[in-house]
């Protein structure tokens, strides 16, 4: 009960809901207890796991994250100061820590993404992708054998 997400789902109910004030102090405090980010704005489908209680999570506020995703430590994702879409993240994705997603792209679903890897373009499903920038180095994987 007592993680990140935890307080996201209850904010994001109240932002839906049209209350103005609560969703920002929940994200404020999110932010201070957790030292995550985790907009109330971003559009989370499904369960989401922060490694170690989000610690350094940075998710921008139009983000769209499919189900079942898991974030470890460290992980961005956002836009760019030059574009205005941001990205869309597939379902059973995994970020390793650090890992940095940016920009309008498209990460498909069971992707694994490795550990300080930069995301700069679109990523198929079923596919692990490490670097920087991130490269795909195998295909048709299945993210338990992974994770």
């Amino acid at each position: 009960m007592f993680s990140p997400y935890y307080y996201y789902v209850i904010a994001h109910r109240l932002y839906k809901h049209n209350i103005p004030f609560l969703p920002k102090i929940i994200t404020l405090l999110i932010r201070l207890i957790f030292a995550c980010y985790l907009p109330y704005k971003a559009k989370i489908e499904g369960k989401l796991t922060l490694g170690y209680g989000g610690m350094g999570i940075v998710i921008h506020d139009n983000a769209i994250i499919g189900t079942n995703c898991h974030f470890d430590q460290g992980v961005t994702i956002g836009g760019t100061s030059k574009k205005i879409d941001v990205p869309i993240i597939g379902d059973n994705v995994y970020l390793g820590a650090g890992a940095k997603v940016i920009g309008p792209i498209k990460i498909g679903n069971d992707v694994v993404i490795g550990a300080n890897a930069v995301v700069i373009s679109d990523l198929p499903d079923n596919c692990v992708a490490v670097g920087i920038p991130a490269r795909i180095i195998k295909y048709g994987i299945k993210k338990s054998d992974y994770v």
